[in-house]
């Protein structure tokens, strides 16, 4: 517990800082959009009512569903902005959790300057007209300044909305308090959760205190409020940001110039622990790293492509399935030679080979459950439609549950979705019957759960494939740190590595886990 909050604690500043820079680049953005679009709607019902009616649309789109859409968005464009005018940029990170989180500051700004400038007293409205205001003095002198608390108040509304989803940018690369409980959920670490958490909340709640402050100095004309509040946002984001930029400073002058790499990672406890012994490597090669975890698979892939990551692992029946979108299977050495040949045809990404072990795929049943019932493999369970069987969030739309699916006749099981280390809790409480898991987990031997056998060979292989991006991928100083760990991972061995991250006593953090595996892999 300790060791965890230590750990939290120290991961602060650089969390912190990035969630507070997002946070108010969107509000502002959100604010200098809102403020003249209400003016204009306010003014006109024609443009008003379906430009609310949008903005509310938005609304109803999940917060994580808006912020992934962002990333291919862009990613889209900066390759238009290559071929035509020669640059592109990073669609990876802070640009697409900041467009997607200005619209979603957009609309509580958008309605109150609506419904505030609406409201004002018309017999305000004509004493300015009889002292000769025209439309735009009226605007800027009297209808603004009335209408200001009432402003405040949907930026307050706004600013609890940004930095509660801000927290949601982890999985496009964007580090913020998010990476706590993405991270904390992934490995159980509860006091990362609950730091996250906390940490979110007080930040919103003190930026919250400190514009009802200002509201109320509007309200009274109190200019010592006012100041007071424009001070304690100033020194808010101070706070945030001064630990992190000297951090950052003071590695920079002790370290000296160097290569500054991004290693990338899904969203599961073995990739965490695989991109922390790569960073590892390196880092004893000179090269300064840092890592972007909780991506989705997808973007993984496409952030390597695009050069917004330098290097993570995927998994080939992954790739073969989701990116090449195939679904012949020509034998595991085949798969391995196609995948290398036409990612590096399509995308310049470099396969520098397998670890050594598989994480496939599997569906596993309790023990006893599994017996009672008498399923051995996956074709029994086509004789039991009233089961349930649980899955992470991405299996049940991957095509390798379509190819199970189409070889057994599973269409008629109750589908249930649930954080991957939520999937063993959910089978031994009798939640879900059977569940995906990885072959690789060392928690199946630890539940004495039984694999599902896959008689038609519907699942393809999953052998760990270190991808390189087009940035290194003829860097003989980089590749030389990575490549001994092409065929050093035995699967005994990566699932020992997993077990001590995902046991409940003596639990281990990814960086010591990786650096056990790293001695094991030295010596």
């Amino acid at each position: 517990m300790n060791d965890s909050f230590r750990e939290a604690w120290a991961l602060l500043p650089d969390y912190l800082g990035q969630h507070v820079i997002l946070s108010v680049s969107a509000l502002l953005l959100g604010v200098a959009i809102s403020v003249p679009l209400g003016m204009i709607a306010a003014r006109s019902t024609r443009l008003g009512t379906p430009l609310l009616a949008m903005v509310s649309v938005i609304q109803t789109i999940p917060g994580l569903a808006l912020l992934a859409l962002f990333y291919p968005l862009l990613l889209a464009l900066s390759v238009v902005t290559q071929d035509l005018f020669g640059f592109s940029f990073r669609a990876l990170g802070f640009l697409p959790a900041l467009l997607a989180l200005t619209l979603y500051a957009m609309l509580p700004i958008l309605r109150n300057v609506v419904t505030a400038l609406e409201g004002l007293d018309p017999a305000i409205l004509m004493a300015a007209k009889g002292v000769g205001m025209t439309p735009r003095q009226s605007l800027f002198k009297v209808e603004l300044p009335l209408a200001a608390p009432q402003i405040l108040a949907g930026i307050r509304t706004a600013t609890v909305w940004v930095v509660g989803i801000t927290t949601l940018s982890t999985p496009i690369g964007q580090t913020s308090l998010g990476n706590y409980i993405f991270t904390g959920l992934q490995i159980e670490n509860w006091v990362f959760v609950l730091f996250g958490c906390v940490a979110a909340a007080v930040l919103a709640l003190v930026l919250d205190l400190l514009l009802a402050t200002a509201g109320a100095g509007l309200a009274l004309r109190s200019r010592p409020r006012l100041i007071l509040a424009g001070l304690g946002l100033v020194a808010v984001i101070f706070a945030a940001l001064v630990p992190g930029l000297a951090s950052g400073l003071t590695s920079g002058l002790a370290s000296g110039p160097r290569h500054g790499i991004v290693i990338g990672a899904k969203n599961f406890d073995e990739q965490y622990i695989l991109a922390e012994l790569m960073a590892r490597r390196l880092k004893r090669e000179g090269f300064t790293v840092s890592l972007k975890s909780d991506l989705g698979s997808t973007i993984a892939f496409r952030a390597l492509g695009a050069g917004d990551i330098d290097a993570y692992v995927d998994y080939s029946g992954t790739l073969w399935g989701n990116v090449m979108h195939r679904t012949d299977m020509p034998g595991r050495q085949a798969m391995q030679d196609q995948l290398a040949g036409w990612m590096a045809a399509h995308y310049a990404v470099t396969s520098l080979g397998s670890l050594g072990f598989e994480n496939a795929y599997i569906f596993a049943m309790r023990a006893d459950r599994a017996q009672a019932l008498h399923i051995k493999s996956l074709a029994d369970l086509a004789n039991h439609p009233q089961l349930r069987i649980g899955g992470d969030f991405e299996i049940f739309s991957r095509p390798e549950w379509r190819a199970v699916n189409t070889a057994y006749g599973l269409g008629s099981l109750k589908r249930r979705q649930y954080q991957p280390d939520f999937l063993y809790r959910a089978v031994m409480s009798g939640d879900a019957d059977v569940v995906s898991a990885f072959s690789s987990d060392g928690r199946i031997a630890r539940f004495g759960l039984v694999i599902l056998a896959d008689p038609q060979a519907a699942l393809p292989p999953y052998d760990a494939m270190l991808l390189v991006g087009p940035a290194h991928a003829h860097d003989a100083h980089f590749l030389a740190a990575l490549k001994p760990l092409i065929g050093g991972i035995s699967l005994t061995l990566m699932q020992q590595a997993n077990l001590m991250v995902d046991r409940d006593q003596d639990k281990q953090t990814p960086a010591a886990t990786a650096a056990w595996l790293d001695q094991r892999l030295r010596y």
